[in-house]
């Protein structure tokens, strides 16, 4: 049978996909995934910044992060529009890391004292003198993310603590914040000194600490063990 073009028209229209003012649900919109050279580049640019702001501080400029990272401007304040969003993401990736080294040493040695001295040494590794903008006060260290991530290493580096002590292989005077204040101490040159290659003392120095801490001790330490607690009051 023959159809005219008016009702061949009409045909096609019938059998076409509902409209989109039809009632039918639109497909969802995702957010485009970060290309894989911009990921790349945002971890480049907190890899750069990591290791300034041991050299030399928190307040060094952003465009000696950018010419470390081996990007331009552009892209540093693309990722990070000021200091302040470069240095939360700083602390909270030491943070993490420093975190996983702790539980890693936790469940893969068996002796307390070697857990904590393993810990110690790849904490200088993770570059852990970065953390010290958490102790500015111009540093929003009260961030819920970054307490969260503070709390778990915390808890983390206690645990070490507590199981080398109750193993007898710890002295008894020391607290947590001891060992932190050391690292802290002990993997971060002055801001400035041109000090080149200093690194390679930085194991040498933590070992000659480890070995004060140990049981029997060999001196009465002066004043009193550093809590978290002290670490915490301006």
């Amino acid at each position: 049978m023959k159809t005219t073009a008016g009702t061949a028209v009409t045909a096609a229209k019938d059998t076409a996909p509902a409209a989109a003012g039809s009632g039918a649900p639109a497909a969802p919109c995702r957010a485009p995934r970060p290309r894989a050279d911009a990921l790349r580049n945002r971890e480049r640019i907190i890899a750069a910044a990591r290791e300034l702001f041991v050299e030399f501080g928190p307040d060094v400029a952003l465009d000696d992060v950018a010419r470390r990272a081996g990007v331009g401007n552009a892209t540093l304040y693309r990722n990070f529009p000021d200091r302040a969003a470069l240095t939360h993401e700083v602390v909270l990736a030491v943070t993490s890391r420093t975190t996983l080294r702790a539980e890693e040493a936790a469940a893969e040695e068996s002796d307390p004292f070697a857990a904590l001295s393993r810990f110690v040494h790849a904490a200088a590794d993770e570059r852990i003198g970065a953390l010290c903008p958490m102790l500015s006060g111009v540093f929003d260290k009260h961030h819920p993310e970054l307490l969260a991530e503070r709390r778990r290493l915390e808890e983390a580096v206690e645990g070490l603590v507590a199981r080398a002590m109750s193993a007898g292989r710890l002295r008894t005077d020391i607290a947590v914040g001891d060992v932190l204040v050391a690292l802290s101490q002990l993997t971060r040159p002055l801001p400035g000194i041109a000090c080149q290659g200093i690194d390679r003392f930085t194991h040498r120095h933590l070992q000659l600490f480890l070995d004060g801490l140990e049981t029997p001790a060999r001196s009465v330490l002066p004043g009193s063990a550093a809590t978290l607690e002290d670490l915490r009051r301006p």
